[in-house]
Formats: C-alpha cells, structure tokens, sequence
C-alpha cells in the first residue's frame, strides 16, 4: 500500500509474493484472504494491467496468478519504456513549440532528464537480473 496500491491489490500482491509455489488460483486468493472472488477479480485485473503478475493455465485449465522474478523485471523494464515514451512526447513538443522558446528548453530538459532516468532504469533492472537472482537452497535432505 506505501507504493501506492490499493489496499486489497496490495494484499492479493502480498499473498501471491509470500506463496512457495509462486502461484494461487482465484478461490485460493479468496480463501486465504476472506473475500470474495469478485474482489480478487478487481485485485487481479489491476495487477495484470500493471504487469505485476502473469496469468497462466494449470493442467486442469484453470486460471492461476504467478509472480516470479521475471514479471517483476518485466514491469521494471515497461516502467523504464513507459518513461522513455515521455521524453519522446516532450521532444515532439519542443518542435511544435519551436527551439530557443523557454517552454521548448523546460521541454528538452524533461526529455534529457527521463532518458537519463529510463535508461538507468533498465540497466539497473538487467544488472540485478543478472547478479541478485537466486535460487532457493536445496538442503541436504533434498539433494540425496
């Protein structure tokens, strides 16, 4: 809920991420959190749109919701694609509004700035990809 997500998507989110598997269906979801499947459905919708969670079919067909570390790189990497969209709009403005106008440089400086930012984004995310990503231990119990 502090980065700004509903209260009920932040408890679906919270649920999904504390799961072993890494995934639970819609009566899962309602079952473990005491709501009803409507409201997941809200939960769920929204997170699906925010590139949060994926869907999946089980073997069964049915749906299942699944975070792993791969959805949230690929909401980091949309989140850097969607800011470097708004240094595009603000490079077509400075056209229309024409170079040297002090609206056109507030214009390029946005631009110039949430370049920086998207591509410091991306990098970030491709390095913690490659360097953070762990898998969970095996004990020695599992592995004979």
């Amino acid at each position: 809920m502090q980065s700004g997500l509903p209260k009920m998507t932040a408890r679906v989110l919270a649920a999904l991420y504390t799961t072993d598997a890494g995934s639970l269906g819609a009566s899962e979801l309602a079952g473990r959190l005491q709501v009803s499947p409507a409201t997941v459905s809200k939960a769920i919708a929204f997170l699906d749109d925010q590139g949060l969670i994926r869907r999946e079919r089980d073997e069964r067909r049915r749906e299942r919701y699944v975070v792993d570390d791969d959805v949230l790189y690929q909401s980091t990497m949309a989140s850097a694609r969607a800011t470097a969209h708004l240094g595009d709009v603000a490079r077509q403005g400075v056209g229309v509004l024409g170079p040297g106008t002090p609206a056109a440089a507030r214009l390029e400086n946005i631009a110039r700035f949430v370049d920086f930012i998207s591509e410091s984004i991306a990098r970030a995310a491709d390095q913690a990809r490659a360097v953070l990503h762990t898998k969970p231990e095996t004990s020695s119990e599992n592995a004979t």
